[in-house]
């Protein structure tokens, strides 16, 4: 019995002025994207549409989420306007889950012109919590600025969108599914692939799983603690460091994917990951890692509760980088850091004679580093680190660097990082976050305060913070111009630069879920020439 093709409708609608893109894509509360008639469509619609016709008719596109609530529905809505708008093919997740690095990973092995990712990164999940959209390009990595740019043109302007409603698929279906519609020649594709595969092919050409396996059975085994927070990090934890690499099932923790991840925020750091900090402060772990919703961050804790400050993972990454077979053939090029992060791996990249970059706030600004060969590792202060495998910060590639780094060295954590401080001197770093504020005032805040900053007098003021005086050397808004395009970002934070190194960084968040505006403030001094029995006191700013 033949089926008739399945019809393409045009549904009339109105533009949102809400809808520009920030750090991360466009994040909102889940009843914004859940409530709103035809708030979803509008925004897949613009992203669809800010991709040339002549570059979408046909094309492939990679689609996965975190698992959050309402990922489900969107996923349907997303294939259904997809196939209206002429893509030929899209690839999804098992269950429509997928990693951020893991739809990276995809995107760059099957040439595809782009992916949707159904994310709101550390944010809360749940009808109550937050619901994202990101559109990663074609190599792998976020929108840049200008991409986004088009997107937001787009979302001003939309009169109408592309859907076919009738379309149905089974995201729990691995394989192929084809659709007939109206008007087209050819038949509309799904591929529901399998989560993890993809993903841990690339990861087993990287890094030396036997080391890292002996690591964790052999006769001095580190017992290690992961927890996945209920996000989509669970089958890959399962699959990768427990069936691959060997380490007891008992080692990982909430791995199965919540909607509103077991009801706690995502976010792998000392507030939100408690109960992994609990477990390592007992001392019968020699190795703990957490990772967020959507995977592309993470969080290190040594034995006995030992944490390492995400400024200085990258920056001791960067000093092993010898342990891993990938950057052993194909060297190392450089190294980037956002502006916020501490100047730890500057000191690296110092030793090493390589190039630093310091970018602002946002992975994208990274692809154009690595796409031209200019950079081999990256990392920015809210936990996430990457290289150029993929074009996304990655989590469980960090873990992995992290034990290839202890299996090399037969070291413990603490020992690690107490060496490298007392090589290359310590960075202290600490970060605090103003959240729910109205965005006037905030508004009115960080331009009075660059108002402050930009005086001649301020330059040279000294200020005093117990028997210690800073002296302020220079302050700025962070501008950027990217030494492969020339593109310029400007107004990308306040900085404060004292003569010994010490800064304080202030920063409006492109990250939040619309509710209020956020300001960082990040401070961080040095200490150098540490030795490994010094006693440490920090400084604060």
């Amino acid at each position: 019995m033949e089926t008739s093709p399945i019809p393409v409708l045009t549904v009339q609608t109105a533009p949102f002025e809400d809808q520009r893109p920030g750090t991360n894509g466009l994040r909102r509360k889940t009843a914004v994207f859940e409530g709103k008639k035809n708030y979803l469509q509008n925004y897949i619609q613009s992203v669809l549409s800010s991709i040339d016709l002549r570059d979408r008719q046909g094309c492939t596109m990679v689609v996965g989420s975190d698992g959050r609530y309402f990922s489900r529905a969107a996923t349907e809505v997303i294939v259904q306007m997809a196939a209206a708008n002429g893509i030929g093919r899209l690839v999804i997740g098992h269950n429509g889950l997928l990693s951020t690095p893991a739809v990276s990973c995809i995107i760059r092995k099957i040439k595809a012109i782009g992916g949707i990712i159904l994310t709101a990164s550390h944010n809360p999940g749940g009808p109550s919590g937050d619901f994202g959209i990101k559109f990663n390009v074609a190599n792998g990595g976020p929108s840049p600025d200008t991409v986004m740019e088009r997107i937001h043109q787009v979302s001003r302007t939309l009169e109408e969108y592309a859907i076919c409603p009738d379309l149905r698929i089974d995201l729990s279906r691995l394989g192929r599914q084809e659709f007939d519609l109206e008007n087209k020649f050819k038949p509309f594709r799904v591929e529901i692939v399998d989560s993890v595969e993809v993903y841990l092919q690339l990861l087993r050409n990287i890094f030396d799983f036997n080391a890292i396996k002996s690591l964790l059975t052999g006769q001095d085994q580190v017992k290690i603690h992961i927890d996945a927070m209920n996000g989509v990090m669970g089958p890959y934890v399962r699959r990768i460091l427990c069936d691959e690499l060997g380490a007891p099932a008992n080692s990982a923790v909430n791995c199965v994917p919540l909607e509103d991840f077991g009801g706690r925020p995502p976010e792998p750091n000392l507030t939100y990951a408690t109960s992994l900090v609990d477990a390592m402060k007992g001392g019968d772990f020699g190795f703990g890692a957490a990772f967020d919703a959507d995977g592309d961050r993470y969080m290190i804790l040594g034995e006995n509760g030992f944490f390492v400050n995400p400024s200085d993972s990258v920056a001791i990454m960067a000093a092993n980088l010898s342990t891993i077979p990938y950057f052993r053939q194909l060297g190392v090029k450089g190294f980037a850091r956002s502006m916020a992060t501490s100047t730890a791996l500057d000191r690296v990249a110092k030793a090493m004679k390589l190039a630093l970059y310091e970018t602002p706030t946002g992975w994208r600004y990274f692809g154009n580093l690595m796409d031209s060969g200019r950079c081999s590792l990256c990392g920015e202060e809210s936990f996430g680190t990457g290289s150029d495998h993929i074009r996304e910060k990655d989590g469980l590639w960090s873990v992995l660097i992290w034990l290839s780094i202890m299996a090399a060295r037969k070291q413990g954590v603490e020992q690690i990082v107490r060496e490298h401080w007392a090589k290359f001197g310590r960075n202290y770093f600490c970060r605090f976050d103003y959240e729910g504020l109205d965005p006037r005032a905030a508004f009115y805040l960080m331009r009075d305060l660059e108002t402050v900053i930009s005086g001649k007098a301020f330059t040279n003021q000294k200020f005093a913070v117990g028997d210690h005086i800073y002296s302020v050397e220079r302050a700025d808004n962070f501008e950027y111009i990217d030494p492969v395009d020339g593109t310029v970002a400007r107004n990308q934070g306040l900085r404060i630069i004292f003569t010994d190194a010490a800064r304080l960084v202030f920063r409006m968040s492109g990250s939040g879920g619309g509710m209020g505006a956020t300001i960082r403030t990040l401070a961080s001094c040095v200490i150098v020439d540490v030795g490994i029995g010094s006693v440490y006191h920090i400084q604060e700013l």
